[in-house]
């Protein structure tokens, strides 16, 4: 399913957090949206999700405009696993995952052996099953975002947003869970996600949408468009990109002694001083 985001402009009062940004999002691909802090990623997947109306523009899922569409037609057609996903207490791992189910769920279409089997699958592929009878809260980060992607999976739509799904996860987890993600786009689902760890976006993602201040500025594979002066317009910081020989894909290996724009000049003059 086609995801089309056409001009598509999100504000807050004040502040224009998304700026005109066009993009089309083929089946399969897995897209990273990467950035500063507080360049709009956020507030993109969120205009796509249907959980800020944008001012302009729209955005499109299958040729609809998902701001036509009632919030159970949008459910089936997409997910959102958001930044800090607010858990139920006690909440068991099958429990959470059977909210996967709830936009196929209505009042002639009650709890069935396919719902059964939905979240069966999603527990299987995302290696949760042996914790489905465990309360959440008990577990550990990589094995809550597991979970929590379970739940995505159950609910069977072909395009997944994840906002930031490795924040506050070690290395290896934040592996575990990219290498899951890389899986579930392997089953022909689309997923775009926000991602800081910008040589975690090129390991994993086909695409990079690259955004500053509200504004698309690159667009396209890793090796496309991941160069010096990109990292310098985004971060403010020097730095080299090379092409790993294991994987083939870009590297970014900022300079430690390059500057760091204002608050490195202000953090010079304050040691300076004193």
């Amino acid at each position: 399913m086609v995801l089309s985001i056409e001009a598509l402009t999100s504000t807050y009062p004040g502040h224009v957090a998304v700026a005109d940004v066009n993009a089309i999002i083929e089946p399969g691909e897995v897209v990273a949206i990467v950035g500063p802090n507080g360049c709009g990623k956020s507030t993109l997947l969120r205009s796509i999700a249907r959980l800020h109306r944008p001012v302009a523009g729209r955005v499109r899922v299958g040729g609809d405009d998902v701001w036509r569409l009632r919030p159970r037609q949008v459910a089936r057609r997409l997910s959102l696993l958001p930044q800090q996903p607010e858990l139920p207490e006690a909440m068991t791992v099958a429990g959470l995952v059977r909210f996967g189910r709830h936009p196929h769920q209505g009042l002639f279409r009650q709890w069935s052996p396919a719902d059964e089997q939905a979240v069966a699958h999603a527990l299987a592929a995302t290696g949760t099953t042996g914790l489905a009878d465990r309360r959440v809260d008990r577990l550990s980060g990589g094995q809550r975002q597991r979970c929590w992607l379970a739940m995505a999976l159950a609910q069977q739509s072909p395009l997944m947003l994840l906002d930031e799904p490795t924040s506050m996860l070690d290395m290896g987890h934040q592996l575990e869970v990219l290498q899951l993600v890389r899986k579930l786009a392997g089953t022909g689902r689309t997923v775009v996600m926000v991602v800081h760890d910008v040589n975690a976006a090129m390991r994993f993602a086909d695409r990079l949408l690259a955004m500053n201040d509200g504004r698309l500025v690159a667009d396209g594979s890793p090796r496309q468009v991941m160069n010096p002066a990109l990292i310098r317009q985004l971060y403010g910081v020097e730095a080299e990109v090379l092409i790993s020989p294991r994987s083939g894909r870009p590297v970014v290996v900022p300079d430690a002694l390059s500057s760091y724009g204002p608050l490195d000049a202000a953090v010079t003059r304050a040691l300076k001083e004193h």
